[in-house]
């Protein structure tokens, strides 16, 4: 079987674009009890969309989606689940849930993954919820013709338990004795986890809730604010690439991880560029109508309301409406449709 040895990282060299990521999101990570100190109120609102965007994206790269109003009902429990994709949905919400309000006493153990693995498939029939696979599973790929192939094959299922022990105590004690940067020892353990694949089902959800969980343990908490699910959802495509190149000869102990790095790097990153640019400067007060302006300039397309609003968590309903109306009377925007499904477009011509 594969050998785990993490203790190695300490002699790894890492190229100039990895160094200068971790230097970035240091920077970002710096400012996290300042955000806290002004703009507690902002920030709960952030918290909230975000779990509901997090919750649909990572399912919905799995194939597992509902509507957006039944989402949004599901995330604050206040329906119960209708069919299979909402009981998934739901026993999604239930670990995300359990990580943002327990974290720190949530130890990264074999057991405790069967426990999360067990809440995640709770409201479905499935009977392997808590227990690692039974059989042998692949990693596949669609080609455009509809035919498909093997991408990769984990580990057998007789191997799994073993090797997730191995990933957890050797992440442990990397992380314990300082040998890395969090920061890279986290996408090398999700790599590890998603190539031994220990679960019949659930997989690539739970790798996700355990990122989650491991940059909230390690002091990142830019995905409490801000959806890192959903920019993976979006960069879904690559996501899936960088993977497959970090798999390669995986098994004979000579895969490579720094694509996948880079790409987790990237997207935490991105996330807290993403959040310094929804709560504003904390230099001085912006009007509304600044904040809605500048809110309005970053966004390509088309745009609703609603979509301004969740960007601009540090003002209300009515002062978005207010400088919407504003920026439509002035020229800078125009309107599309009526009522509830108005949306707005930047005016080319208005400098």
């Amino acid at each position: 079987m594969r050998k785990f040895d993490y203790y190695t990282l300490r002699e790894a060299s890492w190229d100039a674009e990895i160094l200068s990521f971790i230097a970035q999101i240091s920077v970002y990570k710096g400012k996290q009890d300042l955000y806290l100190r002004e703009k507690p109120v902002e920030l709960r609102r952030l918290v909230e969309v975000a779990k509901i965007r997090s919750t649909d994206s990572s399912n919905r790269i799995e194939g597992i989606g509902t509507s957006d109003a039944r989402m949004r009902q599901l995330v604050e429990e206040r329906t119960a689940p209708r069919n299979r994709n909402e009981q998934e949905i739901a026993g999604y919400r239930d670990v995300l849930n359990t990580i943002h309000e327990s974290y720190e006493h949530i130890p990264l153990k074999s057991d405790v993954i069967l426990q999360l693995h067990r809440d995640l498939l709770a409201y479905t029939d499935m009977t392997f919820g808590g227990k690692f696979k039974n059989t042998q599973n692949h990693i596949s790929e669609i080609h455009a013709d509809g035919t498909s192939s093997i991408r990769f094959t984990p580990l057998e299922p007789f191997k799994t338990p073993m090797a997730v022990d191995a990933i957890c105590e050797q992440y442990r004690k990397a992380l314990g004795k300082h040998m890395v940067s969090p920061l890279i020892l986290i996408p090398i353990f999700i790599c590890d986890f998603l190539c031994i694949h220990p679960f019949n089902d659930g997989n690539g959800r739970m790798s996700r809730l355990l990122t989650t969980l491991l940059l909230y343990q390690s002091g990142f908490m830019v995905g409490k604010y801000i959806s890192i699910e959903q920019k993976i959802e979006r960069t879904k495509g690559t996501y899936y690439d960088v993977l497959g190149y970090a798999s390669i000869e995986w098994h004979e102990e000579k895969n490579d991880y720094t694509s996948f790095i880079k790409y987790f790097l990237g997207i935490i990153l991105s996330s807290y560029k993403d959040l310094e640019e929804r709560l504003g400067s904390l230099d001085r007060k912006s009007t509304p109508y600044e904040i809605v302006r500048k809110a309005v300039d970053n966004t390509l397309g088309a745009f609703t309301k609603t979509e301004i609003l969740h960007r601009c968590p540090s003002i209300g309903s009515s002062s978005v409406e207010a400088a919407l109306k504003r920026l439509k009377d002035e020229g800078y925007i125009h309107s599309q449709g009526r009522g509830r499904n108005t949306a707005y477009v930047r005016n080319p011509n208005h400098r």
